[in-house]
């Protein structure tokens, strides 16, 4: 057994596919998703040593108590994905205040919680990986999700600066990997089909969840600080970054294109939601 590993938001989608392989890898999995329902199914699933309970990361003793859970029933924390993540889109004025900070208290802050709460248990024996699930939009401008976007640059810069502190305080056992993918076909996009402004999730590369765990699996055998998917779009990303006037001026293209992606799939059906 390879020991403990906690998944949040592991009751579906991605966090569900991330929590299977997990289990198929020696893992103890221990899943979490703000529905109790959703968890204790998903391990019902997985069967053998997972288990399913209920977290919501915005509360930073909910992240704590359940990773020393993970430990008491597994007998370590090896890994800490954090999944659990929202998206809404449109302009930021067409949105209250409560919008705003749901998606940063779930995105941004619970990715804080997460990781904060894994490292009180790793940085004693200097040891345990950290897998955040970020975006291109991490990367990137993105037309229609600004506060989406600007939680996953937090993302970003949270964990690189993080990986960076814990190597300046000589930390050399704990690894810190982002993972960047373009749009996932799960729930979080399912029913955006219709809306102009969700477009730039629609503009590249529609991934299905088993390629992001692919992702996973790939930095748990050799980590790295960021990884994108497809890669020519993260490179695109970084680019457009270093050029923010070009790449402003080319957003009008690639959500057009988003668009037509999104009346394709309409026409010919959606893709099978797994």
């Amino acid at each position: 057994m390879n020991g403990g590993a906690l998944v949040t938001g592991g009751g579906q989608g991605l966090g569900k596919e991330i929590a299977l392989r997990l289990a198929a890898r020696g893992y103890a999995v221990h899943v979490t998703d703000i529905d109790a329902t959703l968890a204790a199914q998903t391990a019902a699933e997985i069967g053998g040593l997972a288990w399913g309970s209920a977290v919501d990361v915005r509360c930073m003793d909910a992240c704590r108590a359940a990773a020393n859970q993970t430990v008491e029933r597994a007998g370590s924390l090896e890994l800490w994905v954090n999944n659990a993540g929202i998206l809404e889109t449109g302009p930021i004025w067409q949105h209250d205040m409560d919008l705003w900070h749901r998606v940063i208290e779930i995105n941004l802050t619970g990715t804080l919680h997460g990781l904060s709460a894994a490292l009180e248990v790793m940085r004693p024996n200097d040891g345990g990986h950290i897998v955040n699930i970020a975006s291109l939009a991490g990367l990137v401008a993105v037309p229609g999700e600004a506060v989406y976007a600007a939680t996953k640059h937090g993302v970003l810069g949270l964990s690189l600066s993080t990986l960076a502190d814990l190597r300046v305080a000589g930390f050399t056992g704990i690894e810190i990997s982002c993972i960047c993918p373009d749009g996932i076909w799960t729930p979080m996009i399912y029913d955006r089909l219709q809306e102009p402004e969700a477009a730039m999730s629609f503009s590249g590369t529609l991934l299905q969840p088993g390629q992001v765990a692919d992702l996973v699996e790939q930095v748990l055998d050799r980590p790295r600080p960021v990884t994108s998917k497809p890669v020519w779009r993260g490179v695109l990303a970084r680019a457009s970054a270093t050029a923010p006037r070009l790449a402003l001026r080319a957003l009008p293209v690639i959500r057009a294109l988003g668009r037509m992606q999104q009346r394709r799939l309409v026409r010919k059906g959606a893709p099978e939601r797994k």
